[in-house]
């Protein structure tokens, strides 16, 4: 069988993850040769605003894997000619695109001889756009999975080749829904690279029912008010959670917090934001919403330490009766 001469576009650890176990997998060695990968520009990152590669861009200079990384494959400025250039001379078969961060242009869909797939984090329709995993867990969902999509010039709109999903679990945050989805992920690109139905058969359509769209997370949604419902808190919690975190005021005193579990989604427990329930040595802090309450299991003062909640309420003095949202100050 000829080896499929295959290129990558990517960017985050997502990404990076499953690019190395694709490069690293003796089942593909015989099977694909890895000619490229594309990623974003190195940016600064960190307290220190060092310079560095992206994840996926480590792993083409640790593999030496030729590395491109263009601002933008759209325009007519020097550098992304260069890109395109050198992405039409390697004479791809596919282009696996992940979580890249750009919109490729028609001309580069149409360079490869099979096109491009996109491995996107939900199951299409459901959560297209920037951020699916968060945006599922914020609508508390029951399930998520991963797609694998023929790509068109549309957002995430391309029929689907194959799909795999799995439960959200109670306790799943952004990190180990994240964290589970590339491990299937990783497994349906190899199982696609393997049959290569794209050398036989087609992809089907997307439904045109149940469409919606995973909008990025802006800054001011990490903004946690808890006059809303409990379900509602609890989502927007877990979505943000462990980074960039949920945060509110406490004392006058911007607090971040994570580690949210449901107690009760209906009833009135309280003023909305109040600590009803002290935590406990292996349970959270209780806190009252517009209507039900949750825990929060751990808690982070602006330039502190994450805690536990049992830990932080005895190390800054949190009594029963204050309130998310209440002027004073922590100790």
């Amino acid at each position: 069988m000829t080896k499929l001469r295959v290129g990558f576009a990517g960017t985050p650890d997502f990404a990076a993850t499953i690019l190395l176990n694709q490069v690293n997998n003796p089942c593909l060695e015989d099977l694909v040769d890895w000619q490229l990968v594309l990623s974003q520009p190195n940016r600064r990152v960190g307290r220190g605003h060092n310079v560095e590669p992206s994840p996926v861009s480590r792993v083409a200079l640790e593999r030496g894997i030729d590395l491109l990384t263009p601002a933008s494959l759209r325009g007519l400025d020097p550098t992304s000619q260069s890109a395109l250039e050198a992405l039409k001379k390697k004479n791809l078969d596919l282009l696996v695109v992940i979580a890249f961060g750009q919109i490729l242009p028609a001309e580069v869909l149409a360079l490869p001889r099979y096109g491009c797939i996109n491995l996107h984090a939900s199951l299409l329709p459901r959560w297209r756009g920037a951020a699916p995993i968060q945006r599922a867990l914020q609508a508390n969902d029951a399930q998520t999975g991963v797609c694998l999509m023929q790509m068109d010039e549309g957002l995430d709109t391309g029929p689907v080749w194959d799909s795999a999903s799995t439960a959200i679990d109670a306790l799943d945050n952004a990190k180990t829904l994240h964290d589970r989805l590339s491990e299937l992920a990783t497994q349906l690109l190899q199982r696609f690279l393997v049959r290569r139905p794209f050398e036989t058969s087609q992809p089907r359509p997307q439904p045109a029912e149940g469409v919606c769209y995973a909008k990025k997370i802006k800054a001011e949604e990490r903004n946690c008010s808890f006059e809303a419902a409990a379900d509602q808190v609890y989502g927007l919690i877990r979505c943000l959670d462990p980074s960039p975190g949920a945060s509110a005021e406490l004392k006058g005193q911007p607090l971040k917090f994570g580690g949210a579990k449901l107690v009760e989604r209906h009833g009135q427990w309280g003023r909305a934001g109040e600590i009803v329930a002290m935590a406990e040595p292996h349970k959270g802090l209780v806190v009252a919403c517009g209507s039900g309450a949750l825990e929060l299991g751990w808690l982070q003062r602006s330039g502190g330490r994450r805690l536990k909640a049992y830990d932080f309420q005895k190390g800054y003095g949190l009594g029963p009766g204050e309130c998310f949202g209440s002027k004073g100050s922590i100790a």
